[in-house]
């Protein structure tokens, strides 16, 4: 019976256990070398002066007290020396820190080695610690199960980065123009379907290849723009999927509406942009002006698609600004192949199209204001930087002339559709760019020609400069 009652005493036995906190960023505490869960206090040293070994007078009350003394004098190192089963022992090198979730005056156990990994004290029966310990490896599978990945927000360096990694500081390489889909009444309160906004897409790019652009496809996809409705176009799109067998209706629409709670009616316009890029890159290209120079030496002109490119360039004058760049041999480059040379960007602004209205006219910039532009960089003496089109990535280091900036790489080239691919050879179905001469639209703003303002179709408030006196127009 005596023999009972001291079993019984050694199973209620209340010890001072370690609790794992955090585990550490290789999961070592599950090895033998790290503390575990359940294993029992044998000896805590802090510092230099203090050491106290089990059994702890009044548990983990007691030790939280002494660590609160020590943290408070500063004396923050400690050494942890455990017990497992009879005869395993191991140590902890850690700091004392405070344990924030626990509440005021509770500390923990940071590691010194592995700042992850913390552990802290609790009071456990020693039966209960050498179950603990005992079942270690089922304990191991369930924090398996349960340990979740982290994510979080880290800062980046931004401005730093778009400087030093773009080839046009703050500018993207990456072209697209935005669809609207047509409206089919004068109203504009209905709109032709998606599948007739993506082949009016599919149809510029092609145009645009068979005119000379020299462009190569990279993705499509819809885009959904909210607008706000109302009249008809709110009766005949709000609600369009009343049920789920309804949903049909809106795979190939355009434009489908809903009432939000207040009551308004919105309006989800499905537009579609058209990812596309030239085929051997963009080329910087640096026009340096002299004093004697009266004018650049070449005319620009715009595509029916909206891209601006160099229609002609003046020949049989090496000292011509678009001559000491390498402006002409690229243009007659780009003549030889069957090309036009198009102009992606001025002064590092890009200069090419970019949406389609509803009413299906093309957005692009005035070749009124570029010429304009372009004159005042001659008066002023202002260098001019172009980006213009290659059509083969060998050109840009054949290329003459100086650059201020870095050749921007094209983005890895998915492949074409079979409609869409365009062989290097025209065919009878390509449209051959025109010689200097038979061009009807070039630009100039030289001194002492007859000029005549015409209606350009950039917009209601652009114009267009035509000469019919003189066979070239120059800028």
């Amino acid at each position: 019976m005596t023999m009972d009652r001291r079993q019984a005493s050694e199973r209620v036995t209340v010890v001072l256990s370690i609790e794992c906190l955090k585990g550490s960023s290789k999961a070592d505490e599950w090895t033998g070398d790290m503390l575990q869960t359940g294993d029992i206090v044998e000896e805590l040293k802090i510092g230099s002066s203090v050491s106290v070994r089990s059994p702890f007078k009044n548990g983990k009350t007691g030790i939280q007290r002494l660590l609160h003394s020590s943290f408070k004098s500063k004396d923050t190192s400690i050494q942890v020396r455990v017990r497992r089963g009879d005869d395993e022992f191991a140590e902890l090198q850690a700091c004392i820190v405070p344990n924030e979730s626990a509440g005021r005056k509770q500390y923990m156990l940071r590691a010194i080695d592995d700042p992850n990994y913390a552990v802290g004290f609790c009071d456990r029966t020693e039966s209960d610690c050498f179950a603990l310990q005992a079942s270690r490896n089922s304990r191991m599978v369930s924090a398996l199960t349960r340990t979740q990945l982290q994510d979080g927000y880290v800062a980046y360096p931004w401005r730093r980065k778009m400087q030093e990694f773009l080839s046009v500081p703050n500018s993207s390489c990456f072209l697209s123009v935005l669809f609207f889909p047509k409206s089919s009444d004068r109203a504009a309160s209905r709109y032709n379907d998606l599948e007739d906004t993506l082949a009016r897409a599919n149809a510029w790019l092609t145009a645009s290849q068979s005119s000379g652009v020299p462009v190569v496809f990279m993705n499509i996809h819809t885009e959904s723009l909210l607008t706000k409705i109302s009249g008809e176009t709110a009766s005949s799109t709000v609600n369009i999927a009343g049920s789920l067998s309804d949903l049909a209706n809106m795979s190939n629409a355009s434009l489908y509406g809903f009432e939000d709670y207040h009551g308004v009616d919105i309006g989800v316009v499905r537009a579609v942009r058209l990812w596309y890029a030239p085929l051997g890159g963009e080329f910087p290209l640096e026009i340096k002006i002299k004093e004697s120079d009266t004018k650049l030496g070449f005319a620009i002109s715009r595509t029916e698609e909206g891209f601006i490119y160099i229609s002609s360039v003046i020949d049989g004058d090496d000292n011509a600004p678009s001559t000491r760049s390498g402006l002409n041999d690229l243009y007659k480059e780009a003549l030889a192949a069957s090309k036009w040379l198009v102009i992606s960007r001025v002064s590092n602004q890009k200069v090419l199209p970019w949406m389609v209205s509803s009413s299906g006219a093309i957005r692009c910039f005035d070749t009124v204001s570029l010429s304009q532009k372009l004159s005042l960089h001659r008066h002023a003496k202002v260098p001019i930087l172009i980006h213009v089109f290659l059509w083969d990535q060998a050109l840009a280091s054949n290329s003459r002339g100086s650059t201020s900036s870095r050749a921007i790489a094209t983005p890895p080239v998915m492949p074409l559709p079979p409609e869409i691919q365009l062989s290097r050879q025209p065919n009878e179905n390509q449209v051959m760019p025109l010689p200097p001469e038979a061009s009807d639209d070039n630009i100039s703003l030289s001194d002492g020609l007859d000029l005549r303002l015409d209606r350009d179709t950039a917009g209601d408030a652009s114009f267009r400069f035509h000469d019919f006196s003189l066979p070239n127009n120059w800028v």
